[in-house]
């Protein structure tokens, strides 16, 4: 097998089985609680995207892995990150600002993940730090997705961003 046909299956398995767990363990967990805690649960997994900036660490990736990529992928993740942990903040202190930031992480998270997953050049040069595009980005891509359909009213049991406490 080609490197490019690994990385799409580790890639999409990781994606289904994240998907299913999250649909039959995390959702009826999510569904009890308030508004804020569900942003909160569903914003915490990008408040480690800072673990991005390994694109820009030598050694850690190819020398020859395109630099527009890494300098694209590492500062996206740390600028998502930062709007990560402004959403924990203004979540845990239900602030008027929780709603917006969490749709400014949604949108910019998302497409800087679609970003970076678009460009198949650098698969080949991401050596030690493979497990983000095969298992960090399929969790920030489901909970990303999760956080989504809330934010659309579309959310089990009722739980809307109206729903404050």
């Amino acid at each position: 097998m080609q490197t490019l046909q690994i990385f799409l299956i580790q890639l999409v398995l990781s994606i289904s089985v994240i998907a299913l767990v999250a649909h039959w363990k995390l959702r009826p967990i999510l569904s009890q609680l308030n508004w804020p805690d569900v942003i909160f649960w569903l914003a915490l997994p990008h408040a480690f995207r800072h673990l991005g900036l390994v694109f820009l660490v030598p050694g850690i990736v190819s020398a020859e892995l395109p630099a527009g990529f890494a300098a694209e992928a590492a500062y996206g993740d740390f600028i998502a990150g930062l709007l990560a942990v402004l959403t924990l903040i203004a979540a845990q202190y239900r602030s008027y600002l929780m709603v917006p930031l969490a749709w400014s992480l949604t949108l910019f998270g998302t497409g800087d993940l679609i970003n970076a997953l678009s460009h198949a050049e650098a698969v080949p040069h991401l050596h030690a730090a493979w497990y983000i595009p095969t298992f960090v980005v399929p969790v920030l891509l489901v909970t990303h997705a999760m956080l989504l359909f809330r934010l659309l009213g579309v959310a089990p049991r009722g739980i809307t961003p109206a729903q404050t406490v």
